[in-house]
């Protein structure tokens, strides 16, 4: 069978060892950056209120000093990963807390951490301890050269959809008039206006966000094609070190470069070690020669092995395919609410809408208990600043908060309560307008009702736009 053949073919274990250390390297580097320079106390804390994802309610902040050790325990499994040590355990411990520490608090949602989660859960199954680890060291049976092709299959056509949704998600109305682009670069510093100049101007701007749709939709494939692939990534590396510069996108440009050279050839570590030892040898006329990688050939056993790879084989395939329809479809769950999603949020979350929009407004609620009694209730009180930031725009984070005052409110004057939210939102420069419903009582709104039955339409026009 086709399918069989190209997830199973032997490919070599290189590329697929070097993305393991660069992975892991990244790892580190965010439990560093956590662990030890970021004040969690600030993020987690200094709030009477953390965000929930749905189904995810039961995760909670652990007691000090448990939290600060989990980030340390990330670091020493990061290494593991970087160096191959009891690299199961090492990349399931991984998985594990950068999935507990990214669902503590849906106010700190980014796209790299989701995308970090699922590199992670693939390494999980993905063999790429077989070679340059210390687990190969200690083992030498469980080295090989080679592995199944399905393990960097599986890591190219997750990055390749991402790619391709990041520019998909582009041709919307506001990014195709140069918005929110426009206005992030015209609130840049000096120093970093004349460092880029160019995108201080219409043209500049238009040439940046168009170019991203281009890079996206036409490069990404063409990363797929050896003849293009080089400078492709060429293109790619310049476009991500510039995001890097200009916009605060954390490990992302880094981890996605890392993933496209699994593009290149499975072999190119080994490829660019020639080339080095041929110039560094060209002088005195040693010749290097290729390593050859020897195709392996299957154990031989008897029918009970022979089921039992057949049986592993399928679920291997069928898992794999799964998980990718599962990865085209879901980014496309908001095309089945109405409304705008960068205005009304639903479906924004895990659908790689990265850098689309721009937010900025105000919310406050009102909580009128049965005898009348109405008090007004500013979040900052409750919340910390980020979070402050974030909920007036997000709706599910304004219900949540509505629950969070229905229960608190409920507990203090022991009366049924209502509670509506006045929020004025900013969508990538626009006049500030109403979003939410303020004659809803959101403390009555189960959270799987759609947002299109109490947040507001968006018709506010942009203040400028290019055509």
């Amino acid at each position: 069978m086709l399918i069989h053949r190209f997830f199973f073919r032997k490919v070599d274990t290189a590329s697929l060892a070097v993305f393991r250390m660069m992975f892991g390297t990244l790892l580190l580097f965010e439990a560093i950056n956590y662990g030890a320079f970021l004040c969690l106390d600030c993020m987690y804390r200094d709030t009477e209120l953390l965000f929930k994802y749905p189904f995810f309610e039961w995760v909670h902040v652990p007691p000090e000093p448990w939290l600060r050790l989990s980030y340390a325990v990330l670091g020493v499994a990061a290494i593991g990963v970087i160096t191959g040590t009891f690299y199961r355990l090492s990349i399931i411990l991984c998985t594990v807390l950068f999935s507990w520490h990214f669902l503590l608090d849906q106010a700190l949602y980014l796209n790299h951490y989701y995308m970090a989660i699922l590199i992670c859960v693939i390494l999980c199954f993905a063999p790429a301890n077989r070679l340059w680890s210390v687990d190969a060291w200690r083992k030498p049976a469980l080295r090989a050269e080679t592995v199944p092709n399905w393990s960097r299959f599986w890591l190219c056509a997750q990055l390749e959809i991402i790619l391709l949704y990041a520019g998909i998600v582009k041709i919307n109305h506001d990014w195709l008039n140069l918005e929110p682009m426009r206005l992030w670069m015209t609130n840049r510093s000096q120093d970093e206006a004349a460092l880029f100049q160019f995108l201080t101007q219409d043209w500049g701007i238009a040439a940046a966000s168009y170019g991203a749709i281009a890079l996206h939709l036409i490069g990404a494939p063409l990363l797929l094609w050896r003849r293009t692939r080089l400078a492709v990534f060429c293109l790619y590396a310049f476009f991500h070190l510039t995001n890097a510069m200009v916009f605060d996108i954390g490990i992302f440009p880094f981890m996605t470069l890392a993933a496209t050279l699994l593009l290149f050839d499975p072999d190119w570590p080994r490829q660019v070690v020639r080339w080095w030892l041929t110039r560094q040898n060209a002088d005195t006329g040693h010749r290097w020669h290729a390593l050859t990688v020897p195709a392996e050939s299957a154990p031989h056993s008897g029918p009970a092995g022979a089921t039992s790879r057949r049986l592993l084989s399928v679920m291997i395939v069928t898992g794999v395919c799964i998980w990718l329809v599962l990865q085209v479809v879901v980014p496309l769950r908001h095309l089945a609410a109405p409304g705008n999603v960068a205005w009304n949020e639903d479906g924004h979350q895990f659908s790689w809408r990265m850098k689309l929009r721009s937010k900025q407004g105000t919310v406050r609620f009102i909580v009128v208990s049965e005898d009348g009694k109405r008090t007004v209730v500013n979040p900052a009180n409750h919340l910390n600043p980020r979070q402050v930031r974030t909920i007036a725009c997000i709706p599910d984070l304004i219900w949540q908060f509505a629950r969070f005052l229905d229960e608190r409110h409920r507990g203090i004057d022991g009366q049924d309560v209502k509670v509506y939210a006045q929020a004025s939102c900013s969508l990538n420069d626009r006049p500030a307008a109403n979003l939410v419903d303020n004659r809803v009582d959101l403390s009555s709104i189960p959270r799987d009702e759609p947002v299109s039955h109490w947040i507001l339409p968006l018709d506010t026009p942009l203040r400028k736009t290019w055509f």
